[in-house]
């Protein structure tokens, strides 16, 4: 049994069809999103690595000590250390990819705000240019534009 031959315009068809899927579904910025999540993630483990952790462990008491904790309960063996030492390092390392972040990402500044006035009948606000109050249904008196 043959295939039928598709013409070449199909197959830029389909190339266009999923260009546009890629963009319209942001497919392409949740890649480079992962890819950069990659790359920071060495930056950050090699910030804590190397720096961080050093003036910590400098100022803290030997991690042997409390890494090597164990407690014994009949045939099981707890080691509460390893949790305390897990629990430290991910608070470390998610202090330094907050500030990371909020050093590379800056909030966008605040529109203008919508021209409001009070309702002298329930106090909600209402938009300045509204004829009834959308809380009471009172009719408001028509404000000056300037």
């Amino acid at each position: 049994m043959a295939l039928p031959i598709r013409p070449a315009y199909h197959a830029l068809s389909l190339w266009s069809e999923f260009r546009a899927f890629l963009i319209k579904q942001n497919a392409l910025a949740l890649a480079l999103g992962v890819v950069l999540g990659s790359a920071l993630n060495d930056v950050v483990k090699s910030l804590v690595d190397g720096i961080i952790m050093p003036i910590v462990a400098g100022v803290s008491p030997d991690p042997a000590t409390f890494e090597t904790w164990r407690w014994s309960l009949g045939p099981v063996e707890l080691r509460p250390g390893l949790v305390i030492s897990a629990a430290i390092n991910f608070f470390i390392i998610g202090f330094v990819a907050w500030r990371l972040t909020k050093l590379f990402i800056k909030p966008e500044a605040p529109g203008p705000q919508a021209a409001t006035r009070p309702c002298p009948f329930c106090y909600t606000t209402v938009d300045a240019r509204a004829s009834r109050c959308q809380n009471c249904t009172s009719e408001l008196a028509p404000t000056s534009t300037a």
